[in-house]
């Protein structure tokens, strides 16, 4: 989103039991991979289902500035004739990635081992958000970087002129930096390793599988290694893009509390490293039914049942944080209407998201009448139970489209209607949000800002 766009203020109301099928957007990690990878291919890739929101239309417009023929066939339908792993152009202008971590810092990797340099920057949102903890390991490669102090952007990046093979263990629990390093690691001669503690999103290895790559996976601990071989010639691949389960996750908590609903969303991602928020909700007695599993594109897929229940807090445990770091806005709003006490730990990467994501859970939730306590790391809330919630506030969203969409879910059931700032920046991943939720029930209107 332009950080000069206007503000969107929106309310939403008690509604009554929300109902339908919810087609939500292509998954948003896997649809910044496609078009990143079919950029580095020799040939042309062919993708369905690319989820069209702003952080994505970005990437595939820095895939264009680096010499990839990128052309939208039609909804969601998108080719992309790539430039060969180290064949991509210099930029001739700045690339703006508007909210997008995702897409600057995985095309920082992808850029890393080429000899050309490109200058990054994004929204007044992404201009705070902390690049060093992908910057520095990338300059193990060989490239170097200028940029403010802690790394933020602006940024330029060179590439290495010789790039060589790493070692490297990523200190934080993030997809993101893991895989800027393998990117990183397609163009440099020999055997990369690179290794986490925890288990993050494995959408790069199993694409970099998909279209070629020499890459392998070993057990570590509580996490893994990954090793892949450099200097690779990546063959095209046709991607079919599967429903993202971080956008299903709003209709999927709205419909568990409010009051009689039962709602369908097909065809949804259920990679094992993306589940956590399915699991948790079980946990806390959601009635979720998982229907018709089957397999698209090497990912599992299948579509969810959502039928309202009346939900208990529970403990989350700190190792599942990584599947679901997403998902904790939402979480958050469902703690809200859960009887007891839900407890979330291992939670320091939302501080280092579009917000600080902890700091504004927590904020939101105060405002609209829970007790919550809050650490560096962990949200302890105090459930209200189904009809307790007493809302009424209105919510600072800080550019973040999470705590925007999840403060709208909150308003569906509580006693009195919930505001948000700012709707603006949901275009960013979910452009659909509002009309689908209007569509299965929900009581939005616009307000005066």
């Amino acid at each position: 989103m332009n950080a000069n766009t206007l503000s969107r203020p929106l309310k939403s109301r008690r509604s009554s039991g929300l109902r339908g099928t919810a087609l939500v957007p292509g998954d948003k990690s896997i649809s910044h991979r496609a078009l990143i990878f079919g950029a580095l291919a020799v040939g042309q890739t062919e993708i369905t289902g690319l989820l069209e929101a702003e952080d994505v239309l970005n990437t595939a417009e820095a895939m264009r500035a680096f010499g990839a023929t990128v052309v939208r066939k039609g909804t969601g339908v998108w080719s992309v004739k790539g430039r060969g792993v180290g064949g991509w152009a210099e930029p001739s202008d700045v690339l703006d990635f508007g909210n997008s971590g995702t897409g600057s810092r995985l095309v920082m990797g992808a850029m890393a081992t080429s000899p050309i340099t490109a200058v990054f920057t994004g929204d007044a949102s992404l201009r705070v958000r902390p690049m060093a903890r992908v910057l520095d390991p990338l300059t193990e490669f060989g490239a170097t970087y200028t940029a403010r102090e802690r790394g933020l952007m602006p940024v330029t990046v060179s590439g290495a002129k010789q790039p060589i093979c790493v070692d490297h263990h990523v200190a934080v629990a993030s997809a993101q930096v893991k895989s800027a390093l393998l990117l990183a690691a397609l163009n440099a001669p020999g055997r990369s390793r690179i290794a986490q503690s925890a288990l993050t999103r494995d959408h790069t290895e199993k694409m970099l599988a998909a279209f070629g790559a020499e890459i392998s996976v070993e057990p570590l601990d509580q996490g893994e290694a990954v090793f892949l071989t450099g200097e690779v010639e990546l063959k095209p691949c046709a991607v079919d893009v599967p429903r993202d389960p971080s956008s299903a996750a709003f209709a999927m908590v709205a419909a568990l509390i409010v009051s009689g609903s039962d709602i369908r969303i097909p065809a949804v991602l259920l990679n094992p490293r993306r589940t956590g928020l399915i699991t948790t909700l079980i946990e806390m007695g959601g009635h979720i039914l998982i229907e018709n599993e089957r397999e698209s594109g090497g990912e599992k897929i299948g579509d969810l049942v959502v039928r309202s229940s009346a939900l208990k807090g529970i403990e989350v445990p700190p190792e599942r944080a990584p599947s679901m770091i997403d998902e904790y806005p939402i979480l958050g709003v469902a703690a809200a209407f859960a009887e007891g006490r839900t407890v979330m730990r291992g939670l320091e990467e939302l501080r280092v998201k579009e917000s600080d994501r902890l700091a504004a859970i927590a904020a939101g939730l105060k405002a609209n009448g829970l007790t919550t306590s809050e650490t560096h790391d962990s949200l302890a809330i105090e459930g209200r139970g189904p009809d307790g919630v007493p809302g009424g506030a209105r919510v600072a969203t800080h550019m973040d489209h999470r705590i925007a969409m999840s403060f709208l879910a909150m308003g569906l059931a509580s006693k009195e209607a919930v505001s948000v700032d700012d709707t603006a920046m949901i275009a960013t991943s979910f452009p659909e949000f509002e009309k689908l939720m209007r569509d299965l029930g929900a009581d939005f209107q616009q307000v005066n800002s």
